[in-house]
């Protein structure tokens, strides 16, 4: 009659060894480091796609990102902010979740339907503000393989790819993600097939 209660015990201990195992076991992360700044106006030319990653580690400071610019901005106004895992959109811009789909399918954003910011103090997207999935054993954030639209604006259309959220390390706070850029206004986010001449192909 005492074997019961006994095994219910260490059944129970070794249940807690392992949760404990899970919790503190060093997760294995794919991390980026930061792209470094270089602003360049991209005019109105489609641009990517492009992998970039923006430190936003500071807890304290958002941390501005410019399409037309292809990079973290510090006196300008940005599309998108961030600020550890928060995403908003900029002054004037809003954000479109396009749903769990290919990046590479996404051909045409929509031009309405983008939400704003709620709030002032503390901003939020509701738009993205869930853009990953949370491990409660592991605490890693990983990234939903969503797609998203921005409309600047200056009424310039991008789609994006959350693929990162840690620096080397690893360290938490790096999102990293893909994007093309439309610069002419339109809301085609593909690069055209190549044409390939008779005369390229000859000389071949």
């Amino acid at each position: 009659m005492r074997l019961v209660p006994a095994l219910s015990v260490t059944v129970l201990a070794i249940v807690v060894v392992v949760l404990v195992a899970l919790t503190v076991r060093s997760p294995s992360v794919p991390t980026y480091p930061p792209t470094p700044a270089a602003p360049r106006d991209a005019g109105a030319t489609l641009v990517g796609p492009v992998l970039y990653t923006v430190d936003a580690s500071a807890p304290d400071a958002w941390r501005a990102f410019s399409f037309q610019l292809g990079s973290v901005v510090g006196d300008v106004p940005g599309d998108l902010e961030f600020r550890r895992y928060s995403i908003v959109a900029g002054p004037g811009a809003g954000v479109r979740d396009l749903g769990e789909t290919p990046f590479d399918d996404v051909r045409m954003v929509p031009n309405d339907g983008y939400v704003f910011n709620e709030g002032r103090g503390e901003p939020r997207n509701a738009a993205i503000a869930a853009w990953y999935r949370y491990g409660f054993f592991t605490h890693v954030l990983t990234p939903k393989p969503h797609v998203w639209a921005v409309r600047t604006a200056g009424a310039r259309y991008a789609k994006l790819q959350i693929v990162g959220y840690y620096c080397p390390g690893p360290q938490p706070g790096c999102l990293t993600f893909r994007y093309v850029y439309q610069g002419d206004g339109s809301t085609r986010v593909d690069a055209p097939p190549r044409r390939v001449s008779w005369l390229s192909t000859r000389s071949r």
